[in-house]
């Protein structure tokens, strides 16, 4: 099997580049950033470099694969990961260049990444002006920049001209990782993020696990202390609440007209979980 590599040649003319590309970097909750773009004409190549203030890049996805064609359009080609033999495409790889390649940053698992992308379509078939190169995701909070990679052309056209980029909306954007990624999003913000509800930290929680452990020697996720931090916050609004009693609020959702956090829903949630080893932890 051989690796090819496909050298792009960029012509630079001596003119200004008429056609402008702006991309844009868009948190989008739980660490993952989608990167866009919007252009005015049709665009050949991505030379893009990647960077977060803190923590690293540790994923990318959501990207096109292959040839823009009649049945789908989008960037797909990946000239510095492309395998071709003996004349067919054994694997496109992904968008981010090899962290030994000349002019490329760390790849994933760093904090920064260099990602080359391009379209092979013909006419016709060009990807959209605009749409998702692809998203990130970040391992902690942070502010995540993206600036054009000199090596690989920064953003090239069709008519092999550099295009004049805008990088206001992807410089300095601040990605505010959160633990919560299941459908009470809003909820879980507005009575003060706690993790106990992440999955990440107590995937049980929405079945009335309210401490993340289990109890006795039938490993019960659903017994005593659970029951004893769900009678503390019993009745409270949530300002009445302390430490990790917001935990005991199962079904993520006030009851009554006082606004109660901890209530009959959350006791009855507990009390069809009681007493089991076998609590799913599947909460979102």
């Amino acid at each position: 099997m051989k690796k090819i590599v496909l050298a792009i040649a960029v012509l630079v003319l001596a003119a200004p580049a008429w056609a402008g590309v702006t991309i844009t970097a868009t948190d989008e909750g739980g660490g993952v950033v989608a990167i866009s773009y919007a252009s005015d004409a049709n665009v050949s190549a991505f030379g893009l470099d990647i960077t977060v203030s803190d923590g690293n890049i540790i994923a990318i996805s959501d990207y096109f694969v292959g040839e823009s064609n009649g049945v789908a359009q989008g960037y797909g080609i990946f000239p510095g990961g492309i395998v071709i033999v003996g004349g067919s495409v054994t694997d496109y790889n992904t968008p981010v260049a090899d962290a030994a390649a000349k002019g490329a940053l760390g790849g994933l698992g760093t904090s920064g990444i260099t990602i080359e992308i391009g379209a092979l379509y013909e006419d016709g078939n060009q990807p959209a002006l605009s749409g998702i190169l692809c998203r990130v995701t970040v391992d902690t909070a942070c502010t995540l920049s993206v600036t054009g990679n000199a090596t690989r052309g920064n953003v090239v056209l069709e008519s092999a001209t550099a295009a004049t980029l805008d990088l206001t909306g992807a410089t300095g954007v601040p990605v505010v990782f959160e633990c919560y990624t299941g459908p009470d999003i809003a909820e879980w913000r507005a009575v003060g993020s706690p993790p106990g509800w992440c999955a990440s930290v107590n995937p049980r929680q929405c079945h009335g696990d309210a401490d993340g452990l289990s109890e006795t020697k039938g490993n019960y996720w659903v017994y005593v202390q659970d029951l004893n931090i769900l009678l503390a916050a019993w009745g409270q609004p949530l300002s009445g609440l302390t430490g990790n009693e917001i935990n005991a609020d199962f079904d993520h959702l006030s009851e009554t007209k006082g606004n109660y956090r901890v209530y009959v829903q959350d006791l009855n949630i507990l009390l069809a979980n009681w007493g089991t080893s076998a609590v799913d932890p599947n909460c979102p």
